[in-house]
């Protein structure tokens, strides 16, 4: 039976379930927001008024399970690493609940994602910009059709500058 893939934008109130998940041994070496909660809550607050990304929960058959920032490169410290178009988009993501972790839920739901930011008709890139030791994510993001690009020195990690093009994507993935 096949599983359904949802999204649903994230309010203030789900910040005890994110807050849990930046916590999770899998993600906090990569998110560093393994934070007390009361500092947890005004990061949220900002990145919940932040006009520049719009912040998801992913769902599989209406579990939340994942989280997901989708945003525009304008804006973001990103711009600054590479020659972006004015409609290029971003995209960060985890999966929180352990029981998702390992069972090849990853790519159909960044596929998903990606396919919805591409429904912006100015976008013709996705970009990424994985922490450079997380190679299983690095692995997901290249199955999906982004391309690494070269190692980028951010303000909280090393990263890995992925691009992801609309041609290549399409190409991968025809949507009928």
């Amino acid at each position: 039976m096949e599983q359904r893939i949802a999204f649903r934008k994230v309010t203030f109130e789900d910040v005890e379930i994110i807050h849990k998940w930046m916590n999770e041994e899998h993600v906090h070496p990569y998110w560093n927001l393994n934070i007390s909660l009361k500092a947890f809550k005004d990061h949220l607050a900002k990145a919940l008024a932040d006009t520049h990304q719009t912040l998801y929960l992913g769902l599989i058959d209406g579990r939340v399970m994942s989280y997901w920032e989708a945003y525009w490169v304008e804006g973001d410290i990103i711009e600054k690493y590479y020659s972006a178009a004015q409609a290029d988009q971003g995209v960060h993501l985890l999966i929180g609940e352990k029981a998702f972790l390992g069972n090849g839920y990853a790519l159909p739901l960044l596929r998903a994602m990606v396919h919805f930011q591409f429904q912006d008709e100015g976008t013709d890139k996705v970009i990424a910009e994985p922490d450079i030791r997380n190679e299983k994510m690095i692995h997901i993001f290249q199955k999906c059709g982004f391309n690494p690009v070269r190692p980028v020195k951010l303000p909280d990690k090393t990263g890995l500058l992925m691009f992801c093009e609309r041609e290549t994507f399409e190409k991968r993935w025809p949507y009928e």
